[in-house]
């Protein structure tokens, strides 16, 4: 079972590490503008916790949460067909 108290099902080891790779963009962009988790927690309208929790990579932070993170310090995502072109293979 993935970690995490809001999941559910399994999700994949690919998929695990996207999410902590998001999280540690999202963390150095952070640290990179010169904020701390307070001013991205009040800037996104999210308790402080849910920024600790997007930037360790767990799995069960709102998908929103997520990206408006990343979309706040300029991060941009692409999804990309996985290599035998079936989306979560």
């Amino acid at each position: 079972m993935a970690q995490g108290k809001r999941i559910s099902v399994d999700i994949g080891s690919d998929a695990l590490q996207a999410i902590k790779d998001m999280g540690a963009a999202a963390k150095l962009a952070r640290t990179r503008a010169g904020e701390g988790q307070s001013a991205a927690a009040a800037k996104l309208g999210v308790h402080v916790q849910t920024i600790a929790r997007i930037e360790s990579g767990e799995p069960g932070v709102a998908i929103g949460h997520v990206m408006g993170m990343l979309a706040l310090y300029g991060i941009a995502t692409k999804l990309q067909p996985s290599e035998d072109g079936e989306p979560g293979s």
